[in-house]
């Protein structure tokens, strides 16, 4: 993704997410992110099948979870919030095969309050092959926290 393509916190988002940690190691690249809607691509390598040949599923969960997770991040005021991931409910339709790449789409269906804190953000989300082929989708949440609630806690617990 170019630094022209994006807003200055769109790219703070691709950024902090492609140079560090599992979305590095993944060698997820994110294409697209702006409100309500996040594109990544990630490269199906040798490291990322499983022993028959094929895209590993938690790899494609993971390429999903980081589109809707990066969504969460750009949409929430993170001065204030913290986004995570709760849930996801994917179902696999094909497998992906090395040499490949894996587009991830998240698009922002719904938000609504949670029952104890915060907010939760309804991601439906779907990895397509190079094909343009559905390899697997669903619907991710990631839940919205705010960030006194979460220091709270953690002085309960004797964390802080």
């Amino acid at each position: 993704m170019t630094e022209s393509e994006l807003t200055d916190a769109a790219l703070e988002v691709a950024r902090r997410r492609e140079t560090h940690g599992f979305n590095h190691t993944l060698g997820i690249h994110f294409t697209k992110v702006e409100p309500g809607l996040v594109e990544a691509e990630m490269p199906i390598k040798a490291e990322l099948l499983q022993p028959f040949g094929f895209l590993h599923g938690g790899a494609t969960l993971a390429l999903l979870e980081s589109v809707a997770s990066a969504g969460g991040e750009f949409v929430c005021d993170l001065e204030v919030e913290q986004p995570f991931g709760v849930e996801a409910d994917i179902r696999h339709k094909k497998s992906g095969r090395e040499g490949d790449v894996a587009r991830g789409v998240a698009r922002l269906i719904d938000r609504s309050p949670s029952s104890k804190v915060g907010y939760k953000l309804f991601w439906d989300v779907a990895a397509y092959d190079g094909v343009g082929d559905v390899l697997s989708e669903g619907v991710f949440v990631v839940k919205v926290v705010p960030k006194d609630y979460l220091a709270q806690k953690l002085a309960e617990r004797g964390q802080a």
